[in-house]
């Protein structure tokens, strides 16, 4: 399908939006073709697969276009298998001359949510591309769709409108994107949308098989510090809620890292009869929720009043106090989801 042809589709089938997002992404692929000097493609700390795919995608796709690009970003272990050799940078200590900020998959273009550079002394050009919910919606040219699944589908729209020529090396993360912000297609936010563009990006090449196979790989100290990590399980708020957490000393028993941490929250999400899922990294003074939900529960609303972010059924919050605290903050936060969530289900209006 070209990009002539869905823009059409999308306008002919839905009144409500998609000719507002059809501009959305042809004023973002314009900025981007139309800017004269180099382009930094950032996303969020701890970058997950749809940010690393959305990402490399657009940065494969402007070097295919002949731009200078710079993509700093520091991977986890799990997700080192993409990207080639030197294809990202270090984090940049000063912005290059006249260069525009591509953000993408996040929220916030400030300092505290962009990892790469620093935001708060840019004045150049920001372009954000991103899908959630709690986006502020603060850059020269946006495009914002919390209906997406994942940024990587957007960006299949917006490669189209660059006008590149598909490959392998460019479908191939952006697959890794869609399958990891959809559950590998399990989650409710899988449309047949969402499929339909996992398929073109099959067309294209998109090497799904190699990618399950890196992804399901795991070093033999994930599996040492899983022991520690199941130690510390705990189901409360009557079984509802399903909780583990992390700190240095687990991390040093196992000769783990961090960057080890982050796949646990999905098999706690697992868990019989759990409606939220938390993981919860401990860092002493500075304490890091990650929360999956289902059941109509939203770990949106819970992120966002612990000062987080992210999507309904997957977000997060760092909260800066002590262990206690936090978590005592946490327990307030979900208490009253529940509480919204039972009054929702009781026909009642949420307080």
């Amino acid at each position: 399908m070209t990009w002539a042809t869905y823009t059409a589709w999308m306008t002919q089938t839905d009144n409500q939006g998609p000719a507002d997002y059809a501009a959305q992404v042809q004023q973002v692929a314009q900025t981007l073709l139309n800017h004269p000097g180099p382009i930094v493609v950032l996303a969020h700390e701890n970058p997950d697969g749809d940010a690393l795919g959305s990402v490399l995608g657009l940065t494969r796709a402007l070097r295919q276009l002949g731009r200078e690009v710079y993509a700093p970003m520091t991977l986890p272990r799990y997700l080192q298998f993409l990207p080639e050799p030197a294809e990202l940078c270090a984090r940049l200590e000063a912005w290059p001359a006249g260069a525009l900020a591509a953000v993408l998959d996040v929220d916030n273009n400030d300092h505290t949510r962009v990892a790469g550079a620093d935001m708060a002394g840019f004045s150049g050009p920001v372009v954000n591309i991103d899908h959630h919910g709690t986006n502020q919606r603060q850059a020269d040219a946006l495009l914002v769709d919390p209906s997406q699944p994942a940024t990587a589908q957007i960006m299949v729209d917006v490669l189209d409108a660059l006008g590149i020529q598909w490959t392998e090396a460019l479908a191939t993360p952006l697959l890794l994107g869609l399958i990891t912000d959809t559950g590998s297609f399990q989650f409710s936010s899988t449309t047949p949308q969402t499929l339909r563009t996992g398929a073109r990006l099959l067309e294209y090449g998109a090497r799904l098989n190699w990618l399950n196979e890196q992804r399901m790989q795991n070093s033999p100290t994930y599996y040492t510090l899983l022991r520690e990590v199941l130690n510390t399980m705990e189901f409360a708020h009557g079984g509802q809620v399903v909780l583990a957490h992390v700190d240095d000393a687990m991390l040093e028993r196992a000769g783990a890292s961090w960057d080890e941490v982050d796949p646990y929250v999905g098999m706690l999400r697992n868990a019989e009869g759990a409606l939220l899922a938390v993981l919860i990294k401990d860092y002493g003074e500075r304490v890091k929720f990650s929360l999956r939900s289902r059941g109509g529960l939203s770990a949106q609303n819970i992120a966002v009043a612990l000062g987080g972010g992210g999507h309904v059924p997957a977000a997060g919050a760092t909260v800066e106090a002590p262990y206690a605290q936090a978590r005592a903050q946490l327990d307030a936060a979900v208490a009253a989801e529940l509480e919204r969530l039972g009054s929702d289900e009781s026909g009642a209006q949420p307080q």
